[in-house]
Formats: C-alpha cells, structure tokens, sequence
C-alpha cells in the first residue's frame, strides 16, 4: 500500500488548504508540462485529417485548452456534489478517441465528430448514473485489451507524421527523419537516464528541440502568427453540427471504454496519493463530469474529454493530493486557452516533431493495455480473449471495403469496419462473457 512520506505533514498532502507560494507554483506546473502534450496533439490530428487549416485550427487548440482547465475544475469543485469527482486529477482532451474520431472525421468530417460527441456525451452520464451495475462488464481484461488496440491503431498515424504528414512537401524526405528521431532520441534519453522534471517534462522537451530543429531548417512557417489575436473568448458554435447515428454509435461505445478507464484512473488517485479505494459516488461523479464537458466542448468546436493517466503518476509518486496545486495548473491553461497567440504558434510545430513525440506516448498506452492483460498472469483463456478480439478489431480495418459488399447495409461500415477499436471492444465483452472461467478466475 502507498504511504505518505514519514513524518510529512505538509498542506501539500492535504486536499484542503493553501501551500505555500514556493510549493504551489512548482507543483502546479509539474502537473500543466505534464499534460500540455497531450491537451493540443489531439487537435492537431484531428484538424488534420478533417482538412481544417488556418484560424480554425487555432480556435481547436484554443478550445483544447479551455476545455482541459473547466474540466479540471469541475473534477476539482463538484457542482450538486454529483457533477465531478472531488478528487485530484487533471481532466482534458484525450488520445484514447483519436482512432475512432479520424475514422468518423476522415468519412463525414468535423461537424459528425461532434454530434456524435453530444450523443457519447450523453452515454457517458448514464455509464456514471448506472457504474455500480455496469462496472462488471470491464473488468482488466477487457479494458486491457481494448487501450491495447487502441495503442496499436495509432501507430500508423505516428509514423505518418514522422514521414512530414500525409500532403506535406517534406512527407518522405530526409529532413522530416531527421527532425522526427532527433525529437524520438530527446524523449527517449530524458525518459530513459533523468530524473525529475527532466523526465517528467521529456515530451515537451523533445518538442522543443525538434521544433528548433526544424526551425534551423527552414520547416517552420511563422507567417500567421502575427495577425492572431492576444486575448479572445471562445466561439459557440465555431462549427456546423451533424448527427450521423451510426457515428453516434461507434463513439458512444468509444465513451463507455474510456469511462472504464477514468474508473481505472480515479482508483490509482485515491490508492496512491489518499491509501483508499474511491466511492461510488466520486466515481460516478467523475464519469457524469467528464460527459458533461464532453457535451459542452462540442457546442465550442473541443474535443472529447477524458482523465490524464501521467497526472494521475504523478499523484502517486509524490503523494500531493492540495486542490489548490491542481487549480493553478487549470488556471495556467485557462490563462494559455485564452491566449489565440499562443494557440496560433502552437499550430507552426511540424507534423514530424508531433510524430517524433507522440510515437513513445502511443507506444506507452500499448503497454498499458499489456500490463493490464497480464496483471495475475497471463492464461490460455486469457490469450483466446485478446488474440481474437484484437484480430477482428485489427483485421477488419486493414481490409478496405470488407464490410461494405452487397446485403450489408452503409451504417455497418461505419459502425464496425471503420475503427478497430469498437469490434475489439465489444468481442472482448463477449468472449470474456462466453469462454469458461479458469478455476483462478472462479476463486
């Protein structure tokens, strides 16, 4: 069991109360180096693949990081005391929706991305209202398997951008290599042979220096920075907005699994920084928060939201659990979201620095999936659960077109065949369902 420091009676490891000045600011911007990554890549993809350029991609970033300090601060300061978890963790934009949003935005574009979002929104609060009965269904395994598939499809979009990005003049060239390991090298070394902050921040770091990098190689475009505003609000309803019900249906699923996994992230909050499980209800708040935010974001052109993995390791590495260190780090990203400037430079990063950076992240979460598969063993039954769920949800989306012949009718496609994450997902449910229980599972 995780136990605070001997002899530590310091604010900072209390939920209430104001730390000093010399604790709080540096505690809180360990926690905003650690997710600012993964707050804008996700726009970044996203717009990408949707063909948004220019301002409207500015207000994407912009919108990510607005979302991510709300969401933060209603996980921080629940409304009702059912809407949030009062617990310490960073909430925000997520990786873990990135397969199934490329494969909806690449079809029907943004305006789908976000009804189905509304509508996946929605399934998330009644996953929340309902966790206690629905919980069962995503045990380890499950959830393993499913944030391994999850890691595996986004191999190829991580290569893609260390190619330059699909449409880039430099996509293939030595120059977009160069960058793309130079960043990888950075991340891997700093992750690899530091300690603190040096490893905590070895992403933002690698970024960096890829982006001077590039910048010493004539990839960076600068040009639209300077006409971008210091200060603006938020748009309501920057973009159009579309419900395609068997988009709705392939992200609702994609909600339940990362709500599974905000169980997952919740528990290791409270286990590690607090020595005790969570209750229903901060569970369940949790899970109603995130989907409200959901709901909310899509109305402002954001994305889906989801907890912070690397924040919750740092909950369990250094024990502070202070809201008030978690409220400045979603204030910095409030002040930062309201900053069009910043959002705008942020858009000039090369997609071979994003690939060089990303590619660890993606290959963490597919570890992750394994770690979980394996936890108490890894068992026949086990493997027969995750090499079939794995090759159908895999196997279905290499082969173009496979699900769209004759007698199957267009949502089918969509659904199952455009996003290996939805068929993993549900034939691991089934067959953790189906297959015989070894006689550990029984005990």
């Amino acid at each position: 069991m995780n136990t605070k420091p001997t002899g530590q009676t310091d604010v900072v490891f209390q939920w209430q109360g104001i730390p000093q000045p010399g604790q709080l600011v540096p505690l809180g911007l360990q926690h905003v180096v650690a997710a600012v990554v993964g707050i804008i890549t996700p726009a970044m993809l996203i717009a990408d693949v949707c063909g948004i350029t220019g301002s409207d991609r500015t207000l994407m970033i912009q919108v990510s990081l607005l979302l991510t300090a709300l969401a933060t601060l209603l996980q921080l300061f629940p409304l009702f005391r059912r809407i949030g978890a009062g617990l310490p963790v960073v909430m925000g934009i997520s990786f873990a929706y990135i397969p199934t949003l490329q494969a909806i935005g690449g079809q029907f574009g943004l305006p789908t991305i976000l009804g189905a979002e509304i509508v996946g929104g929605v399934v998330a609060i009644v996953f929340g209202l309902f966790v206690k009965w629905i919980r069962p269904l995503f045990p380890p395994l499950v959830t393993g398997t499913v944030i391994f598939t999850i890691g595996l499809s986004l191999y190829p979009t991580a290569v893609r951008y260390m190619a330059g990005g699909s449409g880039s003049e430099w996509f293939g060239t030595p120059k977009s290599w160069l960058v793309a390991l130079v960043t990888l090298a950075v991340v891997v070394f700093l992750n690899n042979f530091t300690k603190g902050i040096l490893k905590l921040a070895s992403i933002l770091i690698g970024m960096i220096a890829g982006y001077l990098l590039s910048l010493c190689l004539g990839m960076v475009d600068l040009s639209g920075v300077g006409g971008s505003a210091w200060f603006a609000l938020p748009e309501f309803m920057p973009f159009e907005i579309k419900f395609v019900p068997a988009a709705c249906v392939s992200l609702g699923i994609v909600y339940v699994v990362n709500a599974v996994q905000t169980i997952g992230d919740l528990s290791s909050t409270t286990m590690g920084g607090m020595d005790r499980m969570p209750t229903d209800r901060e569970l369940s708040g949790g899970i109603i928060g995130q989907g409200i935010m959901s709901i909310l974001g899509a109305f402002f052109g954001g994305l889906p939201a989801a907890t912070y993995s690397q924040n919750v390791g740092i909950v369990t590495v250094n024990k502070v659990i202070n809201r008030a260190v978690f409220a400045l780090a979603a204030v910095i990203l409030l002040v930062a979201g309201l900053m069009p400037k910043f959002a705008s430079l942020l858009t000039t990063i090369p997609q071979c620095v994003i690939g060089g950076a990303t590619i660890s992240v993606f290959a963490t979460i597919t570890m992750t999936g394994i770690r979980m598969i394996t936890e108490g063993g890894f068992t026949p039954r086990k493997s027969a659960v995750v090499g079939l769920a794995v090759a159908l949800g895999v196997g279905i989306t290499q082969v173009s077109g496979c699900l769209s012949g004759a007698g199957f009718p267009e949502w089918v496609s969509t659904v199952f065949g455009s996003s290996s994450v939805v068929v993993s997902t549900l034939a691991a449910i089934l067959l953790n369902l189906i297959l015989p229980r070894e006689r550990e599972d029984k005990a």
